[in-house]
């Protein structure tokens, strides 16, 4: 996730954009608009589907690095994250919601919120949707809930390197007669395979206007949640069955060092006795592993030297918290 390179800069004035996840004053500031060039783009293209459609693995296809965490599992994206792309002239601002499921609890409450709240105002919505799977129920849920929106919508068929070939028209032709969507691209996010053209024409959709954000800068994420995001990341790569969605990372404390590096301390949260025990593992094997993964993953994020500390805490009613809720960037949710 370390900053590129950038062509452009950004133009001169601000229009009113979506609302965004929370930043801290440590974000980067946007540029003097007295830079500013013609003929730039800027605009907000939101990425919806159901669970597991590989939203997150697109938007960092399309960024070129990666601002969002992944695994196999369905609904490790919790809160809104942007990814900032940039094609031509054209700034991408892509926001990755969490999977639009039935919601049960608070938490599944706050994350399909956080989902609907991303396409707000969006200037295109790309409905991503799993070929492997095809058109199942909960990839209909989300298609009809876009039914007669103003937007303009892109149909992504996503996974198209494990989908069946001839799997592929049924699902296409369906949501075009549905949606009457203005593009319908099949890729795979994971290979590459369709992912530039679908890039350009993002960002012939942007509206012409100036780039919101620093030209270096890949995601509107602080620091603090990047880092909890990746250790998440790896509690999804290394845990089993149910255990990772009653967990949480919570980051307590951050210390610069004057020799760069950074004191990262953390703290997972679990609802049960039991679930530390698998999550500590047999003399503290598995609590290791789980911290020299992040260790290296925010390592490379930062761009120097990490000194990560976990430990593990039971919490029955954490997913109760109105301020992890904030400091995961999710809003609370009645």
């Amino acid at each position: 996730m370390r900053a590129r390179p950038r062509p452009r800069a950004p133009a001169s004035r601000t229009p009113k954009r979506p609302r965004r996840p929370r930043c801290s004053a440590s974000c980067p500031r946007r540029r003097d608009p007295a830079v500013a060039e013609p003929g730039t783009r800027a605009g907000v293209a939101a990425v919806i589907g159901a669970p597991n459609a590989g939203k997150s693995t697109l938007v960092n296809a399309l960024v070129g690095q990666k601002v969002a965490i992944v695994s196999a599992k369905a609904q490790t994206t919790r809160a809104r994250l942007m990814g900032i792309a940039i094609a031509d002239q054209a700034q991408i601002l892509l926001v990755d919601t969490p999977g639009i499921f039935a919601p049960k609890r608070r938490l599944d409450r706050a994350m399909v919120k956080a989902a609907w709240e991303g396409t707000e105002e969006a200037d295109v919505v790309l409905l991503v949707i799993d070929a492997a799977s095809g058109l199942n129920a909960a990839a209909e849920r989300v298609a009809a809930s876009l039914e007669g929106r103003p937007e303009k919508r892109f149909v992504v068929l996503n996974k198209t390197d494990i989908a069946k070939k001839e799997k592929l028209l049924g699902p296409a032709a369906a949501l075009h007669d549905r949606l009457q969507p203005d593009r319908v691209f099949m890729i795979s996010a994971a290979t590459g395979e369709g992912v530039a053209d679908l890039k350009q024409a993002l960002a012939q959709a942007m509206p012409e206007g100036p780039w919101l954000f620093p030209e270096d800068q890949l995601t509107d994420a602080t620091d603090r949640m990047v880092a909890a995001e990746l250790t998440r990341e790896q509690i999804y790569h290394q845990l089993h069955q149910e255990l990772p969605y009653t967990t949480a990372v919570e980051t307590e404390k951050w210390e610069d060092r004057k020799d760069g590096s950074a004191v990262i301390h953390q703290q997972i949260l679990v609802e049960r006795d039991s679930q530390k025990a698998i999550v500590v593992g047999k003399g503290g094997s598995r609590l290791k592993e789980i911290g020299a993964k992040a260790r290296e993953s925010i390592a490379e994020h930062l761009g120097r030297k990490v000194h990560l500390f976990l430990h593990v805490k039971v919490a029955p009613r954490w997913a109760e918290d109105r301020g992890l809720y904030q400091e995961i960037g999710l809003d609370w949710s009645e």
